[in-house]
């Protein structure tokens, strides 16, 4: 039925369950999988704002967080290409750099080919999701393709959740 999936990564630990459950999806129908992870734009036009003020990011900052953010990702995605490899099932990674998430995450499924994203959702409800929005429910609304999506199950989803601030035990900081 599927045949390539597209599987984002962020580094949180339901982004690593995601993988594992992909992972066994893709054994179990014979299917390939392509990792990725989107990048944070930090470079932003001059003319952007936030609330009337220019938004000012000194570019040796911005530069050392791409760095830092390129490692990262690469981390990621080496630990996902492990996972796949050791259940046998072939596998691609690919980084994404777009300054919209959603768009990154249906740009690179058409770009390789896939025919299914299977990605986690974190499963924010009511003010944290209308605050916090949802890339899941963004890449749903927008995608042609199928999405398959992976919740944590509601009693660990009660107990456990990322740190503030931090999306994996190796994240970035800036």
């Amino acid at each position: 039925m599927f045949r390539h999936l597209l599987v984002p990564t962020d580094g949180s630990d339901l982004s690593d369950g995601t993988i594992r459950r992909a992972v066994s999806f893709a054994s179990e129908t014979g299917a390939t999988i392509t990792f990725l992870h989107v990048l944070a734009n930090l470079a932003m036009p001059p003319q952007a704002s936030i609330y009337g003020d220019p938004v000012l990011l000194d570019p040796a900052m911005v530069q050392q967080f791409s760095r830092a953010e390129q490692a990262y990702a690469a981390t990621l995605l080496e630990r996902a290409r492990a996972i796949a490899e050791a259940a046998g099932v072939p596998c691609d990674t690919a980084v994404g750099q777009h300054p919209v998430v959603y768009e990154a995450i249906i740009d690179t499924a058409r770009d390789h080919g896939c025919d299914l994203i299977f990605m986690a959702s974190h499963g924010r409800r009511g003010l944290a999701g209308l605050l916090l929005g949802s890339e899941t429910q963004r890449v749903l609304t927008h995608s042609d393709l199928p999405v398959l999506v992976f919740r944590r199950p509601e009693s660990a989803a009660a107990g456990e959740s990322d740190p503030p601030g931090q999306s994996g035990p190796d994240a970035p900081a800036c």
